[in-house]
C-alpha cells in the first residue's frame, strides 16, 4: 500500500509530518510518499532514523497558505502538495492522501481532482467524536453547509458504511441531530431527511439530541448539515474549555490551589492540545501526594486520551473517488501517524469502494461527477 502525506501541511510542517510518516511507515509497513518542497522535506527526513523504511519524496514546491481562498488556490497552485498528492491517488500511483494543511484546500482539491463518486450529490467531512462511553462518527462538519434532505440521506448512508468498514463497527446505529427525539422535531430539512432515512435498510434509530449522543451514546453515526456540525464541534470545544477554566478558578479560591489549580485543569487542557503545562508536569505534582495521585492518575489519563485529537487522527472526506483524510492543523507526529493509520484501514477495508457499490443501483443513469 502507498499513502501520500502532505509534508507541507499543518502548523508544525515539515518536521512533525515527516516524523509522523516515519512512525507510520515503521508501524504499518507501508510506503509513505512525502509531498512538499523537496529540499525542506529531505532536510527534515535526514534528521530521522529511516533505515529499512519505505519512504520517498515527491517535489511539490507550492504551498497553499491558510489565508488563501481554497478553490482559487487549488486551481492556481497546481504544484502544491494538495494537488500533486491527490493526482497520484487519482492516477493510481497511490492509495490514499493525508493532510494536516488547509482543510478547505484539501476538500476543494479532492473534489476537483478526484471527483465525486457517481450518484453522490455533495461530499461530507466526518470525524470521530468522543462521547461518555464510546466514540461516534459525526458528519458533516463543514464540507456542505447548505443541504437538501437527499444530501443528509447520502451522509447517513456513507457514514454508516464508513463506520462499518473503516472503523469496524458492526451494524452501526444512525441518528439525525435534532432538538428532540420525536420524528416531528427539527426543521423541515431534518423532518424530510428523517422520512427518507427511515425508508432505507440502515439501522436508523431516529433523532438524537446532543445530550443523548454525548452522554447516552445512542448512536454510532450522527448526521447533520455542515453548518450545524461545525457549530456542534466548536460549541463542544468551548464548553470543555469553559468547564476547565471554571474548575481552575474555583480551585484557586480554596485551600488547595497550590496543589490542584495546576493539576486537573492543566492535565486535561494539555490533552486538548491547548495548554502550556503538559501532562507530564501535572502528573509530577501528584508524586508529592501518592494517595491522591493513585486515585487521580488513571482517570486523568483516560480523560486525556478521550479528549486528545491525536488519538483519532483525522476525518475522512466521504463522497469523493479516493481516500482523503484531513487531520488537525496542530497535529504532531503522533497525530499524523494515527491519521495515516486511519487512511491505511480505510483502504484495506474498502470503505470508499463500498460507498460506490452501495450507491450503484441509485446511480444508474445519473451523470458522472
Amino acid at each position: 500500500m502507498r499513502i501520500v502525506l502532505d509534508a507541507a501541511g499543518g502548523d508544525n510542517a515539515p518536521e512533525e509530518p515527516v516524523a509522523g510518516a516515519v512512525r507510520a511507515a515503521r508501524d504499518l509497513g507501508c510506503e509513505i510518499v512525502l509531498a512538499g518542497p523537496e529540499a525542506r522535506v529531505r532536510a527534515a527526513l535526514a534528521r530521522q532514523r529511516t533505515a529499512g523504511l519505505a519512504l520517498s519524496v515527491v517535489d511539490a514546491p507550492e504551498v497553499i497558505e491558510m489565508d488563501e481562498h481554497p478553490a482559487q488556490a487549488v486551481r492556481r497552485k497546481t504544484r502544491s502538495s494538495h494537488v500533486v498528492g491527490l493526482r497520484m491517488v487519482r492516477d493510481g500511483q497511490a492509495d490514499a492522501f493525508v493532510s494536516a494543511g488547509h482543510s478547505g484546500a484539501t476538500m476543494a482539491a479532492a473534489t476537483l481532482v478526484l471527483g465525486r463518486i457517481r450518484g453522490i450529490e455533495r461530499p461530507a467531512l466526518a470525524i470521530q467524536f468522543p462521547a461518555r462511553d464510546k466514540m461516534f462518527l459525526l458528519l458533516d462538519i463543514g464540507a456542505t453547509t447548505d443541504c437538501k434532505p437527499e444530501y443528509l440521506l447520502q451522509f447517513a448512508q456513507m457514514g454508516s458504511l464508513y463506520a462499518e468498514r473503516g472503523l469496524g463497527i458492526a451494524n452501526p446505529r444512525v441518528a439525525l441531530l435534532a432538538n428532540g427525539e420525536e420524528a416531528s422535531k427539527g426543521d423541515r430539512l431534518v423532518q424530510e431527511a428523517h422520512r427518507l432515512i427511515e425508508q432505507t435498510g440502515l439501522n436508523f434509530v431516529g433523532n438524537a439530541e446532543p445530550k443523548d449522543a454525548l452522554l447516552g451514546c445512542v448512536c454510532d453515526v450522527l448526521v447533520c448539515d455542515g453548518f450545524v456540525g461545525n457549530m456542534f464541534i466548536k460549541q463542544a470545544q468551548a464548553v470543555v474549555k469553559l468547564a476547565l477554566t471554571l474548575v481552575q478558578d474555583e480551585a484557586r479560591r480554596g485551600w488547595a490551589p497550590r496543589l490542584l489549580a495546576g493539576l486537573l485543569p492543566s492535565a486535561l487542557w494539555a490533552g486538548l492540545g491547548g495548554g502550556a503545562v503538559r501532562l507530564g508536569g501535572a502528573l509530577g505534582l501528584l508524586s508529592a501526594v501518592p494517595l491522591l495521585g493513585s486515585l487521580l492518575v488513571p482517570p486523568l489519563l483516560r480523560v486525556r486520551r478521550k479528549a486528545d485529537y491525536r488519538f483519532y487522527g483525522g476525518g475522512p472526506l466521504l463522497g469523493v473517488k479516493g481516500v482523503a483524510i484531513i487531520a488537525h492543523g496542530r497535529s504532531d507526529a503522533a497525530a499524523i501517524a494515527t491519521a495515516i493509520a486511519q487512511a491505511h484501514a480505510a483502504v484495506e477495508r474498502g470503505a470508499v469502494l463500498g460507498i460506490a457499490d452501495m450507491l450503484a443501483p441509485q446511480a444508474a443513469g445519473a451523470p458522472s461527477a
